[in-house]
């Protein structure tokens, strides 16, 4: 085996940052014991898909993740256009850095093009998050997901539920089960961003008096019927709503927004730490974030998910999560599940507890074995 085992890391997208940051923890924490061999060399490419400043920089700073080694700087585009910048820029960065291994993560256009690259080259490709499913293939991200997992060597579940979707489309080698990356990250920095945050006190928000939301994906931004239900319900509830809402997706929604002012309070899009405290201390969250979805169960907040599927299935089979889609009566009744003090309500674990479901907080160390031992051969 190599003394040194070459890792390039490619990330774009914010929720990526929050999971490669867990990895690269482990990264140098290996390295730090003498004893451990091979050492790994992480180089980290940032592809840009996220390019506002609130959406990037301030992750990396927070998360205390490695500078990147290059940022490609591609923006937003097409699909098409997207992914094609990404795979150009990224092909020339592996044929210089020839790397062991190509890290990737999730299911954004950036984890497509690396994908793409490293396979092409004959470079085994490490997918974090492989398995997730929502069996919806209308979804891009849903393409990225069993694309990247069909050229991987490695494929990383973060779920036994991830692990069997593989097993079902006939796809065993190279299978591990990690637990999940953000589990680690939530367990990390819960107690940095108490010590941190003022977002409370600079929103005048008390504990559990408010309910948190956020909408980004293109199903439901791009389409004005369904975003209109979902500022429909969110007209119709209870509670003050506080919005982190991306530049972009306010100027899809325009003029229906600031007629919403009395009901939803529209803020920039917030770093890591404030969405942590954020999240733990709302009373119940409505989202259509995969990432979200499992930061609400760690904090033992109610989660109404206004998609048609998720990938974390499990969720919704405990009963800590609740789909919703667009429809209004659909969101408030669910909003009214999440709010009910009844009794027989479903014990959600809270973030401290032992996860059976998401492993035990130490995804991104067995992520970094299972690279090496698949290296030993």
């Amino acid at each position: 085996m190599a003394e040194a085992l070459r890792i390039v890391t490619i990330v774009g997208a914010r929720p990526q940052f929050i999971k490669a940051a867990a990895v690269s923890r482990a990264i140098s924490a290996h390295n730090r014991d003498p004893k451990n061999l091979p050492t790994l060399d992480e180089i980290i490419i940032h592809t840009g898909q996220h390019y506002d400043e609130n959406m990037s920089r301030i992750f990396f700073d927070e998360l205390q993740i490695p500078e990147p080694a290059r940022n490609l700087g591609v923006g937003s585009d097409s699909h098409g256009r997207q992914t094609a910048a990404m795979l150009e820029a990224i092909e020339c960065i592996l044929l210089e850095e020839k790397p062991d291994w190509v890290l990737i993560y999730g299911d954004t256009n950036s984890t497509l093009a690396g994908a793409i690259a490293a396979s092409k080259l004959h470079i085994p490709v490490a997918h974090v998050e492989a398995g997730l499913r929502s069996f919806n293939r209308r979804m891009p991200e849903e393409i990225n997901r069993i694309l990247a997992d069909r050229v991987s060597s490695l494929l990383l579940c973060p779920t036994r539920t991830a692990s069997k979707n593989l097993a079902d489309e006939g796809i065993t080698d190279g299978v591990r089960e990690t637990g999940d990356v953000m589990y680690d990250s939530v367990l990390f920095n819960t107690a940095l961003a108490e010590r941190r945050s003022r977002i409370l006190s600079e929103l005048s928000l008390a504990p559990k008096s408010f309910a948190l939301a956020t909408v980004h994906r293109a199903e439901n931004t791009d389409d004005p019927d369904r975003m209109n239900g979902i500022l429909n319900a969110f007209a119709r509830i209870d509670l003050p709503i506080v919005l982190p809402l991306h530049p972009r997706t306010r100027q899809l929604i325009g003029r229906r927004i600031d007629e919403l002012s009395e009901t939803i309070r529209v803020i920039e899009p917030v770093g890591y730490l404030d969405m942590l405290v954020l999240e733990k201390n709302a009373r119940v969250i409505l989202t259509d974030s995969g990432g979200i979805q499992k930061e609400a169960y760690f904090f033992n907040v109610p989660c109404v998910t206004m998609r048609d599927e998720t990938e974390w299935v499990e969720l919704i089979e405990i009963g800590a999560n609740r789909l919703a889609g667009s429809c209004p009566d659909r969101i408030l009744a669910a909003y009214q599940w999440a709010v009910d003090p009844s009794p027989g309500a479903v014990d959600r674990s809270p973030v401290d507890a032992s996860h059976v479901l998401y492993g035990d907080g130490h995804a991104g160390k067995r992520i970094v074995a299972a690279m090496i031992e698949f290296e030993a051969g």
